[in-house]
């Protein structure tokens, strides 16, 4: 007890009033920490129609889209969503979907399909109905990776195909080894004349199932063509079972006569 006195006496020494806890002045709120604002897409509108819309109209549905300013280096100022592409004859082979592409671009696609894809599909013997795109306009780095340079993907010049389906339901996959090797290398043959960059299987990693065409413009014309057109796999080879040979004959006795 006499311990617990002299505590409380020493603890009682020299201290003031109690002081509420809400006296306290409380420090200041810290102020937003200020950020850039993230790049946005600027559109307006289309426009009157371009020399390049004119003659797309003859070979092509599609929709004029807005012109997009950025962010980065992307957007295009002569953007369109590729509906269909008409055929001379008067058919109608659908985009599936709709890709949007710079005008020049989507000429370049109308023009290979009707001159090079309806005539060489003619082999297997049902007309084109449609055409499996899986990548037009997007604003990206190249592959997606992060920052990487602009894609042509983010210019709308470039589109990734997946294959075409015919009148009868058949698909056509460009990269299917199924599908017959000489058809796939007239496709390719047909595209890397046409456009400035073709891309497949074998050339990079990213475009193992599908084929990317782009119209990027280089220096001295230069051009890439990397499509493997690749053969089915070969069977597994099975190694023959080793059959035991007889064992040797004992020597015949000597002066024994062979008949």
């Amino acid at each position: 007890m006499p311990f617990l006195t002299a505590a409380l006496v020493l603890a009682s020494v020299g201290s003031g009033p109690p002081t509420a806890a809400a006296d306290v002045p409380l420090p200041r709120p810290r102020p937003p920490i200020a950020s850039a604002p993230s790049p946005v897409a600027v559109t307006s509108d289309h426009g009157p129609p371009t020399d390049c819309d004119k003659r797309l109209a003859a070979m092509a549905v599609f929709t004029p889209k807005p012109t997009v300013t950025g962010p980065g280096a992307c957007g295009g100022a002569d953007l369109i969503a590729l509906d269909t592409v008409l055929l001379p004859d008067g058919t109608r082979v659908a985009v599936t979907p709709a890709a949007t592409l710079q005008c020049g671009m989507a000429e370049s696609l109308a023009a290979w399909i009707r001159d090079a894809v309806v005539p060489q599909l003619a082999e297997l013997n049902s007309p084109l109905r449609a055409v499996i795109e899986e990548d037009s306009y997007e604003c990206r780095g190249r592959n997606r990776v992060v920052g990487a340079k602009v894609s042509e993907h983010g210019k709308g010049d470039a589109i990734d195909i997946r294959g075409f389906v015919l009148a009868d339901g058949r698909k056509v996959v460009l990269t299917d080894v199924d599908a017959p090797k000489p058809l796939r290398q007239a496709l390719e043959e047909s595209a890397c004349r046409r456009f400035t960059t073709v891309l497949g299987p074998g050339s990079d990693g990213y475009h193992e199932q599908h084929i990317h065409l782009d119209a990027l413009v280089r220096h001295n014309g230069y051009r890439i063509c990397e499509w493997d057109v690749r053969e089915p796999a070969p069977p597994p080879t099975v190694a023959k079972a080793q059959i035991p040979l007889p064992p040797p004959r004992p020597p015949l006795p000597a002066g024994t006569r062979k008949l």
